[in-house]
């Protein structure tokens, strides 16, 4: 045993994460930790980690245990070089190095210090770090960080190639165990299948944040964080999900036993009620025992009864008998609701690109044809860098009739006068950071000039799980990850687009959401381009591939 989590409560704010949650982690296993957004998963692992000990209920760790964790901040290292960064997060290098590098300058012939650096020599060659800088060096590189990156300040990295440099940090430090956020997100496939090869040669225990299928595939188990508490399912993602069917319904069963037992033990007191009123004498004190006896029983029970959270993916559901399917439609957990216009204007050409070619002070990429029809699908295929994201801002500036921020080497990009582009960006634009969320929804709406209301914003809040009231007070910079996913598709379909352009489109999102966004998809009718290196999710939408090159 590594880790073990007992009774664990946690309250922020007016929301309570966790009451009684219950989690054991053994050496080598790799666990996915899954959850719908905002429930609290990123707050479990700053419990693991010991950098949040605002709980209640006990944490148990093994003697000696090295953890090593993902971070979320990099204020307080803005300035520090990226390689030093790195390194200097590894068990033990930091105070490694600084006795190498500095006793034999000053020990002489002291005995204790000698001793002390022998006995660091053979600490830093167990620990393997006499070419740690090489190999954090050469990881760096093969997450695309340029060299100039790799020795400048970590100010000048995105938010993405910070992640990269986050999971460089802890799958080099060999800890007993590796708490790892969201780490495949801005990856491309190549890199995210060189992490997945991490994760099954990994020696140490795993936890990971993710929804992305193709990791959840390859862990030895899924903990989904729910009702406050944990589940935990033996398995990769194929056997979570026919777990999860098969625990969800027998659970809906228990809920709808239960109530029906409080509704008998109501209509009990009432019974009893009653003749206790019109009876005399002994026969009245008995019945008001009785009476108070059932009030009891349905008290206690009642207050036990807590409805869970029902969700079953969609192919789990196809396999079910229509009962069983009428009782989960009753039952389930309330997802986000994904409302796109129904497009009726014929199979012409949206976007026209002929043999282009595209850069800037030299091309990214050359040869580029693609013809996006109405109704098509088309999916942008290439590794980071390679200008797929510059290519999107092309057809934007084109859309836009703004000057292009790239430049044409050869060919050209030509559009239907009437497009309507709707787009879903990694990045919120910055001028939205600082607002309240309802603000922000009702600026994305009234900048398209389609109307908006009070009473609409709130609509559309509920539809997207955000509370109308608390959350729409929350600056957009406040918002989760997910949360912040779910905005996105809001400013993304609120004008009625007939070309939807999706840049990564289930990073951040959960499961449920996932699966919405794909049936909200299948039923579009309009155009669909999109990024995307969840191959789940390429699966599903499908369309023609334009592999994006140098």
């Amino acid at each position: 045993m590594l880790i073990n989590l007992q009774n664990i409560g946690k309250t922020i704010g007016a929301k309570t994460l966790y009451a009684n949650l219950d989690l054991t982690i053994q050496a080598g296993e790799k666990i996915g930790l899954i959850g719908r957004n905002g429930i609290g998963k990123t707050t479990l692992l700053g419990i693991m980690d010991g950098t949040d000990s605002s709980f209640t209920g006990s944490l148990e760790t093994r003697r000696g245990l090295v953890v090593a964790s993902t971070a979320q901040e990099h204020h307080a290292v803005a300035d520090q070089p990226v390689l030093e960064y790195v390194l200097e997060n590894l068990p033990e290098y930091k105070q490694l190095k600084h006795i190498i590098d500095a006793y034999p300058e000053t020990m002489g012939e002291d005995m204790a210090m000698i001793s002390a650096y022998s006995d660091a020599l053979s600490r830093f060659g167990e620990l393997g770090y006499y070419d740690i800088e090489q190999r954090a060096r050469q990881e760096l590189e093969d997450f695309q960080l340029p060299a100039a990156r790799i020795d400048g300040p970590m100010r000048t990295l995105s938010g993405g190639q910070k992640r990269f440099v986050e999971l460089v940090k802890v799958t080099l430090a060999d800890a007993d165990l590796a708490l790892i956020d969201e780490p495949t997100n801005h990856m491309d496939y190549i890199a995210k299948e060189a992490f997945i090869e991490w994760l099954e040669a990994a020696k140490q225990a795993v936890v990971v944040i993710t929804h992305d299928r193709d990791v959840l595939a390859v862990v030895d188990r899924i903990v989904e964080i729910k009702d406050k508490g944990t589940v935990s399912f033996d398995g990769d993602y194929e056997n979570y999900l026919k777990q999860n069917g098969r625990t969800t319904m027998n659970a809906m069963e228990q809920y709808e036993f239960d109530q029906r037992t409080l509704s008998n033990l109501h209509n009990q007191v009432m019974e009893a009620r009653r003749k206790k009123n019109k009876a005399a004498g002994p026969s009245a004190v008995r019945f008001r025992i009785m009476e108070d006896r059932l009030a009891r029983q349905y008290s206690e029970l009642k207050s036990r009864i807590v409805k869970p959270s029902f969700w079953i993916d969609s192919e789990q559901l196809d396999t079910m008998q229509n009962k069983m399917v009428e009782k989960y439609d009753k039952y389930k957990a309330k997802n986000i609701r994904i409302h796109t216009k129904e497009i009726t204007e014929g199979q012409r050409v949206l976007v026209d690109v002929e043999n282009l070619s595209l850069g800037y002070d030299q091309p990214l990429f050359a040869g580029i044809n693609l013809h996006l029809r109405q109704g098509e699908r088309i999916e942008l295929k290439g590794r980071n860098g390679v200008g797929k994201s510059t290519f999107v801002k092309a057809i934007l500036s084109t859309a836009g009739s703004t000057k292009l921020g790239s430049q044409i080497f050869g060919g050209h990009i030509i559009l239907d006068p009437k497009i309507k582009i709707g787009v879903y960006e990694q990045e919120i634009d910055a001028k939205y950071l600082s607002m309240p969320l309802g603000q922000a929804v009702m600026n994305t709406y009234l900048e398209q000039d389609v109307p908006a209301s009070d009473q609409k914003v709130r609509q559309i809040l509920s539809d997207y799980l955000f509370d109308p009231q608390l959350d729409a007070q929350l600056p957009i910079e406040r918002l989760s990850g997910g949360q912040k996913a779910r905005f996105q598709l809001i400013k993304m379909l609120c004008a009625g687009p007939n070309l939807l352009i999706l840049d990564e489109p289930t990073n951040h999102l959960d499961l449920p959401s996932i699966e919405e966004l794909e049936k909200a998809l299948d039923r579009y009718t309009g155009a669909v381009l999109y990024i995307s290196h969840d191959s789940y999710f390429t699966r599903g939408v499908g369309g023609e591939v334009i592999e994006v090159a140098p």
